[in-house]
């Protein structure tokens, strides 16, 4: 009889204990709670701010972070092992992929960076851009930057011409 209400107590325990963990509560971040940061010159050329909205430890399998590039400022050429959406959120910008074309992207585009995908984006010459980056995480990584994008790459003609 002892085994057996002690073998209760430990299932009513445990299942408190379940139902502690499944309860699930919203959080709320208000907006400008989240100090912003420069982007580092190792990953970005030009001005650029980062402001985290949520990082991956909340979620376990992405992160979000709104990115403004001021004119002409843009990352290095990088890749998700995971993927990332990117929603641009105001102005203009540009994105390419390291073999293709440059794609102007405005506020209300969205764009899906496939896994691995070397690729860059940022502001275009001339009108800054924001955009909301969510980023999915793999193997707790959620980016590997690569070289810069040079002015060369950046200032090509058929960017200048959009």
């Amino acid at each position: 009889m002892k085994y057996q209400t002690l073998l209760l107590s430990a299932l009513i325990l445990s299942s408190n204990v379940v139902a502690a963990e499944t309860e699930v509560q919203q959080r709320v971040t208000r907006a400008g709670s989240q100090a912003a940061m420069t982007g580092l010159d190792d990953y970005f050329t030009g001005n650029v701010t980062v402001i985290p909205v949520f990082p991956s430890s909340d979620t376990g399998t992405h992160s979000g972070a709104y990115v403004t590039f001021e004119a002409g400022a843009r990352t290095n050429w990088h890749l998700h092992p995971a993927g990332q959406h990117m929603i641009v959120t105001e102005g203009e910008g540009w994105t390419q992929s390291w073999d293709g074309e440059v794609s102007v992207v405005k506020a209300g585009d969205v764009v899906w960076c496939p896994p691995n995908v070397k690729h860059w984006h940022g502001a275009s010459a001339t009108k800054a851009m924001t955009h909301l980056v969510i980023t999915n995480v793999k193997d707790g990584k959620n980016v590997e930057w690569l070289e810069p994008v040079t002015d060369a790459q950046y200032h090509t003609p058929s960017n200048e011409a959009q």
